[in-house]
């Protein structure tokens, strides 16, 4: 194993379209949410050592959610979990971890992940990940990773490629979420493929995009450098955070950086965004439910997602296509197509009602 390949998971999020499971102080990056046994962190982290040292991997999580990482992570040390005061989007995040790393080795080659997607094909998800690593390591470019696309999704970003025989293809223009014609017509191309969110370079190359692109951002850091793991760090970032910009990574320099590639990967990816993204990785019943609960009873109702605990007794009669979600004294009912309403309602919650419900 490469010594100097290195991971970063991105675990500061609060998916608030996963509430009631999911609440600001225990995010669905922390939850079982499909019933495995293994937090979706405890997936990704498990996955990641095997294409780098253990060591190697760094975990970027916001303040309040530093017990969490050790408690569900054994045997990594402080130095691995870097803590953000606030929430400012995934290129500080990232320019945070890639002066951690610079501090440690120079030659260091980065594969970025989110702490919360659904990787199904794992064994392919590792050779993607090597080949990647590899060609980062000898070329100056920023690659990412592209998810052949299955169907016209409209909750996913896009990516277009210029059609080449490599397998690392030259990205040609990147898409937020269309509609659903332009979806179709992105798929049947077939010089698409879905953001999975998931990146790869050397540190050296990431390090120029932001002195190119986020200067700013970069100087930020750069200025406090000689701080990182000192016992000057905790102090340096909260100075960098009280200013930083808050910016995505996607938005301030993989659009704008003329060196960006990608590699289509089939890996059973999903990044397990919602309710209704959950309900396709579940397994149904013979009309279509997916349920997670020993003790619900259904009369009359279909293609429902049902969470709810274990010792609940829930009888439901006359449903069809609705997500039905109990946690912690907390009842959700709503239709599927209308899940988007939720960030809704957790808005609303925050104005009236107590902060133990969010």
């Amino acid at each position: 194993m490469n010594k100097n390949n290195y991971c970063v998971i991105m675990a500061g999020g609060i998916g608030s379209r996963f509430w009631p499971m999911s609440r600001t102080a225990h995010p669905k990056q922390f939850l079982d949410i499909l019933g495995t046994g293994e937090t979706l962190l405890q997936q990704t982290f498990n996955r990641l050592k095997k294409i780098c040292p253990e060591k190697n991997i760094y975990i970027v999580t916001n303040d309040i959610y530093k017990n969490l990482i050790f408690e569900q992570l054994e045997g990594i040390t402080e130095e691995q979990v870097l803590c953000e005061p606030s929430r400012k989007n995934t290129a500080p995040c990232i320019a945070y971890a890639n002066f951690k790393i610079a501090s440690k080795n120079p030659n260091a080659t980065i594969l970025v992940a989110p702490a919360d997607h659904l990787i199904l094909k794992e064994d392919e998800f590792i050779r993607i990940a090597n080949l990647a690593l590899d060609y980062t390591s000898k070329n100056d470019c920023l690659l990412t990773l592209g998810i052949t696309p299955t169907r016209p999704d409209t909750g996913y970003g896009y990516i277009q490629f210029l059609e080449s025989d490599d397998y690392v293809k030259k990205v040609k223009t990147f898409t937020e979420k269309p509609d659903l014609e332009l979806a179709k017509k992105f798929v049947s191309s077939g010089d698409f493929a879905w953001n999975s969110g998931m990146f790869v370079w050397s540190l050296k190359s990431i390090q120029k995009a932001f002195e190119t692109h986020l200067p700013s951002i970069y100087q930020l850091f750069y200025d406090e450098r000689n701080a990182f793991n000192t016992e000057k760090e905790d102090l340096a970032i909260k100075n960098i955070y009280a200013v930083c910009k808050n910016i995505s990574i996607d938005y301030g320099i993989m659009e704008k950086s003329k060196n960006v590639y990608l590699i289509s990967a089939d890996i059973g990816w999903s990044d397990l965004g919602t309710w209704g993204s959950i309900y396709t990785h579940l397994e149904h019943d013979e009309n279509k439910n997916a349920v997670v609960g020993k003790n619900v009873m259904l009369y009359d109702s279909k293609e429902n997602i049902i969470n709810v605990p274990n010792k609940k007794l829930v009888v439901l009669q006359g449903l069809t296509d609705y997500i039905v979600v109990e946690s912690d004294n907390i009842l959700l009912v709503c239709k599927k197509e209308e899940e988007q309403k939720i960030k809704q309602f957790v808005n609303d919650i925050k104005l009236t009602k107590s902060e133990k419900y969010y």
